[in-house]
């Protein structure tokens, strides 16, 4: 009987562990990845000409960076990796790719979504001025290019991201202006509990704020985004603190983000079932515990199901990986099954613990005026949804993306989202999840036009 075809979309943490499970029980899967190199946004990879030390990129990650990419490149020859290529569309069993311009169809057995996470963003007055980035796309310049995204840049949002980033920026020798935080800090305290079960993890986290402060960086919890203020680029972000006070930072770049989305449109044109999550306020592929969807065939793991972090991520590949294995008649250790599904429970405490700390500041989007700009790629405002709720009575997300344009650009609703959904659902006074999500539709990315039919693998 031929091997199984398995597909992996993915090289981060969790893509990268699965592709190793695979690998050692004998099978070749073709792993597909839209980066240059292995590695995902939490271990990214410096250029190849690019000669930074592990401890210099990684910080105290530095051992698992060199450990996960070392494991990965051992794999050569053992399955089929496919960089700079991307998954576009899913629909019958085969996986639609483009790489280098041309495209192709995979048919596939099995096939583990490791798709990662990206920024989760809230619109702002003035965040469509040049010099707006966000955290992750701050930490891309700074990890691939060693370029801060400016001299004096000031990092808003809430979440882990941003007290790493800020003080990656510090050691990097372009010390923050301030760092501000939506999330009151009596909310992290609340969290430590949960949060302690991974003590390693907390005891960076505070020391990244301490190493701020004796910098003599400002950081604030708490707070209310009012503007970011410039002529032609950012010149200032002006907030209201948590006692009430409005202040005005001066500032050349902001970063922004709060904290994490997860990347689920493949999983949607799979056909998987989704659930909500009041916690944080999203929707995810509806899974079991080793990563398997009601979807026969179809499995996520990482941040792209559930947002557990780096070293969950790797616990989840290997299980769904396992998973895989098991659905196909083949033998696994049933022994490590159960140590990774204790390690993912014990995990699981620990994401209810940063739901805590750091929560979507929901209030900031349904506030925000009717002139802000929501949708980016396509200038629409949040005016404009308010329109489409209430005047043109849209009473969920699509139709109001059909009513309005809004999640129909280049970012397919990333960017937008989240705050769309939130202005929805506070103009028509309804539950959040009673609006819905926008749908995943192919291309989930942009397509060259110049895109080409390749031959049949």
């Amino acid at each position: 009987m031929a091997d199984p075809r398995m597909i992996i979309v993915g090289a981060g943490p969790a893509g990268m562990r699965a592709a190793e499970a695979l690998a050692a029980a004998g099978i070749r899967p073709t792993v597909i990845d839209e980066g240059q190199l292995s590695g995902g946004q939490i271990y990214r990879r410096q250029p190849v000409n690019f000669t930074r030390r592990y401890e210099a990129l990684y910080g105290a990650d530095a051992k698992k960076a060199r450990a996960l990419h070392k494991a990965f490149n051992a794999l050569q020859g053992r399955i089929d990796y496919r960089p700079e290529t991307l998954a576009w569309n899913l629909r019958d069993d085969v996986l639609h790719i483009v790489t280098d311009g041309v495209a192709a169809a995979l048919r596939f057995d099995a096939l583990i979504l490791a798709t990662g996470a990206t920024d989760r963003l809230a619109p702002i007055a003035g965040w469509t001025l040049p010099g707006c980035y966000s955290l992750g796309g701050a930490q891309i310049a700074l990890k691939a290019q060693a370029c801060s995204i400016g001299a004096r840049p000031l990092f808003l949002g809430t979440g882990p991201l941003l007290y790493l980033l800020a003080y990656q920026y510090l050691k990097a020798g372009a010390p923050p202006a301030a760092v501000l935080d939506t999330a009151p800090f009596a909310a992290q305290v609340k969290a430590l509990p949960d949060l302690a079960v991974r003590p390693g993890f907390l005891a960076r986290g505070l020391m990244f704020r301490a190493r701020l402060r004796a910098a003599g960086i400002l950081i604030e919890n708490g707070v209310e985004p009012l503007a970011i203020e410039g002529e032609g680029k950012v010149a200032a972000v002006r907030y209201r603190t948590a006692g009430g006070t409005e202040r005005r930072i001066a500032c050349d770049a902001v970063g922004m983000g709060f904290h994490l989305r997860s990347e689920t449109q493949l999983a949607d044109l799979a056909g998987c079932p989704f659930l909500f999550d009041a916690a944080t306020g999203q929707w995810r592929p509806d899974a079991d515990r080793d990563g398997r969807t009601p979807r026969a065939g179809i499995y996520v793991a990482g941040d792209g199901a559930r947002l557990l972090g780096a070293d969950a991520a790797e616990a989840a590949g290997r299980l769904a990986a396992l998973a895989a294995l098991t659905d196909r008649g083949m033998e696994v250790d049933m022994a490590e099954v159960a140590r990774l599904r204790r390690r993912m429970e014990r995990l699981d405490r620990f994401r209810r613990g940063l739901a805590t700390a750091f929560p979507w500041p929901a209030r900031l989007a349904c506030a925000v005026a009717d002139e802000v700009i929501v949708c980016r790629c396509e200038a629409i405002t949040a005016g404009n949804i308010r329109e489409a709720a209430v005047g043109k009575d849209a009473p969920e997300l699509n139709r109001a993306k059909a009513l309005s344009r809004i999640g129909m650009g280049r970012c397919q609703g990333r960017f937008c989202s989240s705050a769309a959904a939130e202005i929805l659902a506070e103009a028509r006074n309804v539950p959040l999840a009673e609006v819905g999500r926008l749908r995943g539709q192919a291309p989930i990315k942009p397509l060259s036009m110049a895109t080409v039919k390749g031959e049949r693998p």
